[in-house]
């Protein structure tokens, strides 16, 4: 069994990702770490971080994204498309740049993979996920949030990258550009795997996240609406009232301990006052939001309402 990771990149050391963090937290299971590395501006390191690594299984492939070509966020799927492309393993596990895994579930992803191998009715692994916020201290476990994803996926040739790159699908006779339409598009039949995905894509200093949303906004909906959005705006992040937010009990993958020490803006999280942040609001900040997020979490045991599915989950 060969085990391929994979992910892809731009401009990622000048937005904190922790990217490093990210390859090294599964570099021990996998085979190869195939990179799509984006042409990056002056100003960026992300291939020197990379190459930090110092590893033979990592391989870059350099590219150049083309947003009028790709328009709406499906960049990041073409980019994932070209990742998979460069693989050569049964499995291909795919991690953006700010999601870890914890090194208590490689074990526990490893021998998943084996045990499911000659199922070929099994076309993906279906992962948890928590979602950091703010700090490393709290997550986001809101309705509207999502608590699971694809992650693991077979190498087949018809199974792509979709919409923004947050999942896959089975595409028959792709023609390398719709990303986003469902005709034509089957979902991944799937089996669960007991580990999570741990993304820290919301704990940044406040300066730095608000250039990432910026940036991503930018991908999604293009410059000219993305400069009229933020105008006026503060160059820092409101993460709003963190009294809100549920504190996070466990422990953290060890590859996140020196980035974790990093951590220098407490000053700039607001601890201690409710109040309403002058942004638009997040789901998980939204009355009604919360009110179903009571729901399920006290009344339904935990059972997601009207949740996004991208995926046909298999008894296995």
């Amino acid at each position: 069994m060969k085990i391929s990771g994979f992910t892809f990149a731009r401009n990622v050391s000048k937005l904190y990702y922790p990217i490093q963090e990210s390859i090294l937290s599964i570099l021990p299971i996998v085979d190869e770490f195939i990179v799509v590395l984006g042409k990056g501006d002056e100003d960026d390191n992300t291939r020197v971080l990379i190459e930090q690594l110092n590893s033979d299984k990592i391989k870059i492939i350099d590219t150049v994204w083309d947003l009028n070509a790709f328009p709406n966020g499906t960049e990041n799927a073409h980019q994932t498309d070209i990742a998979i492309s460069h693989c050569s393993g049964d499995w291909l596990f795919y991690l953006q740049a700010d999601e870890v895994v914890h090194e208590k579930y490689l074990p526990i992803i490893e021998n998943r993979c084996k045990e499911l191998l000659e199922n070929k009715e099994v076309e993906g692994l279906l992962f948890n996920y928590t979602h950091f916020y703010g700090d490393y201290n709290h997550f986001v476990n809101s309705h509207g949030w999502y608590p699971n994803e694809i992650r693991i996926v077979r190498n087949k040739p018809d199974i792509h990258s979709f919409e923004s790159a947050q999942s896959f699908r089975r595409i028959s006779d792709f023609d390398g550009k719709s990303y986003r339409k469902y005709e034509g598009s089957h979902k991944l039949r799937v089996a669960k795997v007991d580990a999570h995905i741990y993304h820290y894509g919301w704990v940044r200093p406040p300066s730095y996240m608000q250039k990432k949303k910026k940036a991503l906004d930018t991908i999604h909906k293009g410059e000219e609406k993305v400069s009229q959005r933020y105008k006026g705006l503060s160059e820092d992040f409101d993460y709003g009232p963190m009294k809100r937010i549920p504190l996070f009990k466990g422990t953290h993958p060890k590859v996140m301990e020196d980035k974790m020490n990093d951590f220098t803006w407490a000053d700039q999280l607001n601890y201690d006052s409710i109040y309403t942040p002058n942004r638009p609001l997040f789901k998980h900040e939204r009355v009604k939001y919360r009110l179903v997020t009571f729901l399920e979490q006290k009344i339904l045991g935990g059972k997601h309402l009207f949740g996004f599915d991208n995926w046909e989950l298999l008894d296995i």
